[in-house]
């Protein structure tokens, strides 16, 4: 329902009629919340990992809950490797370097990421660069 003070309509997203995008290292994104479709206070998506794959260390200027999906996952954060199993949900604080992996060498494991700002950013912990997490979504 849109009134005077709602401008944007609610929306369904359906992730396998949304372009998703190569990030790189084995790992694909789909995003699925964002300030386009009217997000003022969060934004989400899904990122798959191939077989194997991890990402960087980074942190974020924002609060991040990831919840796995599917597969076997391992959390990197503060010195701990904290396995994870579906359905198991983070909750990081800003500027806590981390990253997740696949456990399985041979089947994709998937993640729902949610950021606590609509202008959350990534940090990468090996050369410093900080890029809007939107920019992996072009």
């Amino acid at each position: 329902m849109t009134t005077a003070t709602t401008p944007h309509r609610p929306a369904v997203l359906k992730p396998d009629q949304i372009k998703s995008h190569d990030r790189g290292g084995g790992a694909r994104t789909t995003p699925l919340v964002l300030p386009s479709i009217g997000a003022t206070g969060f934004i989400n998506g899904i990122t798959e990992f191939a077989g194997g794959a991890a990402i960087a260390f980074h942190s974020h200027n924002c609060e991040e809950s990831v919840v796995l999906l599917e597969g076997h996952a391992t959390l990197d954060i503060e010195g701990q490797e904290i396995p994870l199993k579906p359905l198991d949900t983070t909750w990081i604080p800003p500027n806590v370097p981390h990253r997740f992996r696949n456990m399985s060498a041979d089947k994709p494991m998937k993640i729902l990421w949610i950021y606590a700002s609509t202008q959350a950013t990534r940090t990468l912990v090996e050369t410093g660069e900080t890029r809007p997490v939107a920019a992996e979504h072009a």
